[in-house]
């Protein structure tokens, strides 16, 4: 399918992760995609760590987790991988931190972070880590931000965000960190806020415009997507269900307002737990559930500069929750859930004259 300017999508597939999971810990380093931890068949937190070598397509495995954990998240500083938080074996969130020293094949562990936390927000800047939100052992969704510094291996804390929440989408424009949605127990939460590096002061911005759990959220050209999800019953409305939506809506960070886009500018498919990146000034959705009894394949792209959806070529493998990572011109998308946990790896990736 033409992306326009002779650049088109197509899916690259990648030899099968040695071990199936969901909700692993990705990361991209060197011309190497690292996978770690997860959740296996039986359920539980996974150990496991691998690599794949870009060049050669060969999985290696690595040393072990000290710490199994699942949901964890994970930044690239040089030629580290800091994993931060998770869940463990006792389904239980985890505090410690743990860095993989690639030059060294090792594992070593690093300054734990303040409270146990699972659904933590990580982003970096500069060499510094920046930890938003979580769930701690209480279950109750956590407003701390802390900063992590390498050289001094300690993690100090920032003003809280306005709003708690865990498992938020996080971008970084500029000097400030934008924190979208996320969760607060099982309740989606609308909530939009930005942290100013420098100033280090938090502003809020109109909440969304709807309540939507598992929706895909992505920043392109000045702009935050906010995309599907499983639409929830309004307060006041006893008797409806959530249910699977294709709502796009659109925040414009110059002008500071929410657009809910009308119905001809919808997603063609209802799809909720599914991947949603950038790539060429298109916002693609891949995968998910939608109201099907299995999980989707369809794949599709919402040109900015053409302002329509177009079908792309449907996902080798049909899967949900899975995890995701941008490379460059490739959209990956790792593991997940299909008839199970997946050792699908594949890419979507933008190319010239295809």
């Amino acid at each position: 399918m033409a992306a326009g300017g002779g650049r088109a999508f197509a899916w690259q597939v990648f030899p099968p992760m040695p071990t199936c999971r969901v909700y692993g810990t990705v990361a991209h380093q060197d011309g190497h995609l690292l996978v770690l931890g997860g959740c296996g068949r039986a359920g539980l937190p996974l150990d496991t760590a691998e690599t794949l070598d870009m060049s050669s397509h060969t999985w290696l495995a690595l040393a072990p987790l000290p710490t199994a954990r699942a949901g964890a998240a994970a930044v690239v500083l040089g030629k580290q991988v800091l994993v931060v938080g998770g869940v463990d074996e006792a389904q239980s969130p985890v505090a410690a931190v743990e860095a993989f020293l690639a030059d060294e094949g090792r594992w070593e562990r690093r300054a734990t972070l303040p409270q146990a936390a699972m659904g933590v927000a990580t982003v970096e800047r500069d060499g510094m880590v920046y930890a938003l939100g979580g769930m701690g052992p209480d279950t109750a969704p956590q407003a701390q931000v802390r900063v992590y510094e390498p050289r001094r291996d300690c993690w100090l804390s920032l003003p809280s965000m306005p709003t708690p929440c865990y498992g938020a989408s996080t971008f970084l424009h500029g000097n400030k960190i934008y924190v979208l949605g996320g969760r607060q127990g099982k309740l989606p939460v609308t909530a939009f806020e930005a942290f100013d590096l420098e100033t280090r002061t938090w502003t809020r911005h109109p909440s969304l415009p709807s309540r939507r759990a598992f929706a895909g959220c992505a920043m392109a050209e000045g702009s935050v997507f906010s995309l599907g999800g499983l639409q929830q019953p309004g307060p006041h409305n006893f008797y409806s269900r959530p249910h699977f939506v294709n709502t796009v809506e659109m925040f414009d960070l110059e002008h500071g307002s929410w657009t809910k886009l009308p119905r001809s500018l919808r997603m063609r498919d209802k799809r909720a737990d599914f991947v949603v990146g950038s790539l060429g000034g298109n916002i693609v959705a891949i995968g998910g559930l939608g109201n099907q009894p299995c999980p989707l394949a369809s794949v599709e792209s919402f040109s900015l500069a053409r302002r329509r959806w177009e079908a792309l070529p449907a996902m080798p493998t049909a899967r949900c929750s899975c995890s995701s990572l941008q490379a460059g011109p490739r959209l990956f998308v790792i593991g997940g859930v299909a008839q199970g946990p997946s050792q699908a790896v594949e890419a979507l990736c933008l190319r010239d004259g295809v």
